[in-house]
């Protein structure tokens, strides 16, 4: 798959690590610089440029800022007319760290106030419930049980694409559902964000145990 990044951080590194083996990668950004900086980092073969260069090479968009960043960054992708029938995958949080209570978009989750400002792409929340330290595990497994990672989305076939990638990441893949399910996955995330900032291991997450799915 091409996967572009709009964004050039940990979160950024961590995930497109794990996939520059199998998939074509781009990392854009407003900072070229820093956009070229992990493009060398990964691989000869990755390319950078502006968020709009990432927006038009990738079949999937990694949304991969600061939450408060998430709609300029399309903005500056191009808008909606640019991101139409893309995979836009949402990883943040819109988390305010002086309460920990995940942000609410007049009663819709983050990932589904993106759906509005670009309702022909299809949005898909992942990746959320970590940060970037358990993504560079290889694999992320947790008392002999591979991470299982939640995710959503309104598109079955966009859906299927992201559970590749989580796969690919070493983890277990399970859709809960539409992406109003959204709204579940950004407070939990929260649960782990007030954990680590009040001294828990960078490590600590949030796991499903699946009886029916043995250990490693």
């Amino acid at each position: 798959m091409k996967i572009g990044f709009i964004g050039y951080g940990s979160m950024a590194e961590a995930l497109a690590s794990k996939w520059v083996a199998k998939h074509s990668l781009f990392i854009g950004g407003r900072n070229i610089e820093k956009a070229e900086n992990l493009a060398k980092k990964l691989g000869k073969d990755v390319e950078f440029g502006s968020e709009k260069e990432a927006a038009t090479f990738g079949e999937i968009v990694v949304l991969a800022t600061r939450h408060e960043a998430v709609f300029e960054a399309i903005d500056a992708a191009g808008g909606s007319d640019a991101l139409t029938d893309k995979v836009l995958l949402d990883i943040n949080n819109p988390v305010d760290t002086s309460d920990f209570l995940a942000k609410s978009y007049d009663g819709l989750s983050l990932s589904e106030a993106i759906a509005k400002v670009v309702p022909h792409a299809h949005v898909v929340k992942a990746f959320n419930m970590c940060q970037a330290s358990v993504w560079q595990m290889n694999p992320p497994v947790f008392d002999d049980r591979p991470l299982v990672v939640m995710y959503c989305g309104d598109n079955e076939q966009a859906k299927q694409q992201i559970a590749v990638l989580i796969e690919d990441v070493g983890c277990e893949a399970k859709d809960i559902g539409d992406l109003k399910y959204a709204r579940m996955l950004e407070p939990a995330a929260a649960i782990v964000i007030k954990l680590l900032f009040s001294g828990h291991d960078p490590l600590t997450v949030l796991n499903l145990i699946q009886p029916e799915i043995k250990a490693i």
